[in-house]
């Protein structure tokens, strides 16, 4: 069973906790991590990208010149996608980025990501965040103080709007509710810290 030191906000060691075997040693799976991390970026997408055909532009309703005698090319309509205001041909539509991935192939994913991090040392476990002041300072000196660099996914059992605003104008920090911890975010960010009773959520909610 892996451990891992519990620390308080000055970056000293209080104590060894045990980590749920079963989610923080599990095999890496390099192929579910990519298919997993690839869904969740696309479904990020909004998919709104729209174009219109030569049948929804508006206007062209005459032919612009005879068919015959004029010299120049045949055309039946300005809105040909040859023409400058035209239609366009092929466009992209509207469209759901959605590809499914199996629940056991994301939960073994899941499991991959947090293995992972506890093996390379990037993952942190505090006992407390205390940040009681919306301040980026305390966010920065919390970070400097265990030592994380690099960027860091900062991990909340619920929200808490002074943590949540102090981190906001890092450009490599992120806060996120546990039960809303995804294998995207743990992939993007360096490390990942969270407080003792957020630790307990994860291993509650994915520990199955």
């Amino acid at each position: 069973m892996p451990k891992l030191s519990l620390y308080n906000r000055d970056g000293e060691q209080v104590e060894e906790i045990e980590l749920n075997d079963g989610l923080f040693s599990a095999p890496l799976k390099q192929g579910a991590l990519h298919q997993t991390a690839v869904s969740q970026a696309a479904r990020r997408r909004l998919g709104t990208a729209s174009t219109k055909d030569r049948s929804e532009v508006r206007g062209g309703g005459a032919k612009p010149w005879p068919q015959k005698g004029t010299g120049r090319a045949r055309h039946g309509s300005t809105r040909s996608p040859l023409w400058a205001g035209g239609g366009v041909t092929f466009g992209p539509q509207p469209r759901d980025y959605n590809p499914k991935v199996p629940k056991k192939m994301r939960r073994a994913a899941l499991k991959s990501a947090l293995s992972d991090k506890v093996n390379e040392g990037k993952m942190v476990i505090i006992d407390d965040y205390a940040i009681d002041t919306p301040q980026t300072k305390k966010m920065v000196l919390l970070l400097e103080n265990l030592k994380v660099s690099g960027g860091a996914l900062i991990v909340l059992d619920q929200p808490d709007l002074n943590i949540i605003k102090a981190a906001r104008n890092l450009p490599r920090v992120k806060t996120v509710i546990a039960r809303q911890l995804n294998v995207l975010d743990i992939l993007t960010y360096n490390y990942l810290v969270m407080n003792k009773t957020a630790l307990q959520q994860v291993e509650e909610v994915f520990g199955g």
